[in-house]
């Protein structure tokens, strides 16, 4: 029997996850089948998929019923997502044992009010694996400045996190930096490493976006021919990044005390512009010891029409150009870089107060609400 090419892409080394978890996936069997038939291994959960849930559907209304006399609304959230991630890790964990703990991983992200806050970021990261009690929980830190000394001290204190909302070279340095002094923390204190995982998340399709913009706006024929290649190239030079980190001495000294790669997980990969391909930001960043995060349509799609061809080492001469080239025609790669964070988090943040007003909404619905 012929493999499917979401098969073949996990032959070539990337693993294949869902950005979306909701309890309706849960319970018709939805996420079940992704992992069956789709080689899904792995979810990192959405506050705007849960809220659309929650707004749609009464698959919450029993448990908001229950939960009403607690109050605070991000209380109540996240209650509720702990108890949908806790479900999802239980569904996951057969692929979690079979993987040697490399997959299986469910993602349930911190509060995004406190994406500049390490302390309370790094005590939220310590409650979140606490409730949930689960080996193969994700918790998704924002790689924001602040982010990083927090990723360090979940590393160092043995828990696996996953860095997101990363959109620049220069930062994705420091993720891995962070990352590697958390296991060197570790390590030093004769502490277990070999349990410890983490990703870093970068942001694809949303810097070809914001780049197109100002390409468009400076609209000359050099400018135009640059579209739809930023977010590639940047990527490509990520990963190459880490192929270099993970066989220096630095880390060969930690992997001989059991400790684990931090792999590049390829986010925001459903395609924005309708004049690209719709699997153009799984295609091309096809590699070994990756991930990639994927919107059921984008799973879909690949399914029925995609390439699985490694692609993520090819090109990566031409992907330097491609930034001085970008430079040279008037656009600023750190401006381009630093707006998407700023609106990242922001986003994260409005997404977030949506939900939990949406939250507010359904309680006073069920005649529980204050």
């Amino acid at each position: 029997m012929a493999k499917s090419r979401l098969q073949q892409l996990t032959e070539l080394g990337q693993s294949v996850w869902i950005d979306s978890l909701s309890r309706e996936m849960l319970e018709t069997g939805e996420l079940e089948r992704l992992v069956g038939e789709d080689s899904v291994s792995g979810v990192t959960s959405n506050p705007t998929i849960f809220q659309k849930a929650l707004a749609e559907g009464d698959w919450y209304d029993s448990e908001l019923r229950e939960l009403a006399s607690l109050g605070d609304t991000r209380e109540i959230f996240f209650r509720l997502a702990e108890n949908d991630v806790r479900q999802a890790c239980d569904l996951l964990r057969p692929t979690h044992e079979e993987t040697n703990g490399v997959d299986g991983y469910v993602s349930l992200e911190v509060d995004p009010s406190l994406a500049y806050d390490s302390e309370s970021t790094y005590a939220q990261t310590l409650r979140l694996h606490s409730e949930v009690d689960r080996p193969n929980l994700y918790v998704k830190i924002p790689a924001t400045r602040p982010g990083l000394p927090a990723t360090e001290d979940a590393i160092a204190a043995g828990h696996s996190v996953n860095v997101t909302l990363i959109f620049s070279l220069q930062r994705y340095i420091e993720v891995v930096d962070a990352y590697l002094r958390g296991l060197e923390r570790r390590v030093a204190g004769a502490g277990a490493v070999g349990a410890i995982n983490s990703v870093a998340s970068f942001f694809v399709s949303r810097v070809d976006t914001e780049a197109d913009k100002r390409l468009e706006a400076i609209g000359s024929p050099e400018a135009l021919a640059l579209r739809g290649k930023l977010a590639v190239a940047n990527a490509k030079l990520a990963y190459s990044h880490y192929r270099e980190v993970f066989s220096s001495e630095r880390w060969l000294y930690l992997a001989s005390k059991g400790a684990r790669v931090q792999r590049c997980l390829w986010a925001s990969t459903s395609t924005k512009n309708p004049d690209y391909s719709d699997t153009l930001y799984v295609s091309e960043l096809i590699g070994p010891e990756t991930v990639n995060t994927m919107p059921i349509e984008t799973v879909r799609a690949f399914q029925d029409h995609g390439t699985a061809a490694e692609t993520l080492t090819k090109g990566v001469d031409e992907a330097k150009r491609l930034l001085e080239q970008i430079e040279a025609v008037g656009v600023s790669y750190d401006e381009v870089v630093d707006t998407l964070e700023a609106e990242g988090v922001q986003k994260f943040e409005d997404s977030f107060a949506q939900l939990l007003t949406g939250i507010d909404s359904k309680l006073k619905k069920l005649g529980v609400g204050r």
